[in-house]
């Protein structure tokens, strides 16, 4: 069934944790970041609650959040997984399409991901998705594990900042800097 209901809320906990960090960014002028809304045509309602019981997608969505920080633009996704590897088959290609190509218009693409057993978050660069990704299209696996993740982009909480992740974000802005750097020594 290709309703809200049947798959639209979960990561709702940890959406609602970015939403809270978000505007705690916005507050102190940190970002501007924004929920993305996924487009729905609602097919049934219950009018005394007046709440939605059954709809269904109008289009493919991109990424959830989109927005600027300190003049950088950033798009992501936030994905959970209770086990120890992440099923690319919860990441589809259009979004992958949709974050290479913000990237390659100057913006950095990551997403936010929750390994909800060991209460452990991470920011996932584009470069390690996208190196997933065509593992993946070689015939390789077909997820990636705990281990593959690089340590250094943890996401803590800080105050009213539950998923930070500014400050992974500035590690990797640090690292990209670095490899043009490289570059163009080389």
């Amino acid at each position: 069934m290709g309703t809200w209901n049947s798959r639209g809320l979960r990561g709702s906990q940890l959406e609602e944790l970015i939403n809270l960090t978000v505007e705690s960014y916005r507050e102190k002028q940190l970002a501007l970041v924004q929920k993305v809304p996924t487009p729905i045509t609602p097919i049934s309602m219950d009018k005394g609650l007046h709440q939605i019981n059954l709809a269904y997608f109008n289009q493919k969505s991109t990424v959830d959040y989109i927005g600027v920080v300190q003049g950088i633009p950033v798009c992501f996704d936030a994905k959970e997984c209770a086990e120890r590897s992440f099923s690319l088959r919860n990441l589809h290609p259009h979004q992958v399409l949709f974050m290479r190509d913000f990237e390659s218009q100057g913006g950095v693409s990551f997403i936010v991901l929750s390994f909800t057993k060991m209460q452990e978050c991470y920011y996932v660069p584009f470069r390690d998705i996208y190196r997933f990704w065509k593992r993946r299209e070689e015939g390789g696996r077909k997820s990636f594990r705990y281990e593959e993740i690089d340590r250094s982009y943890r996401i803590r909480a800080h105050k009213d900042m539950f998923i930070h992740f500014l400050e992974p974000l500035k590690e990797d802005l640090l690292r990209r800097d670095r490899e043009r750097e490289e570059e163009q020594k080389a």
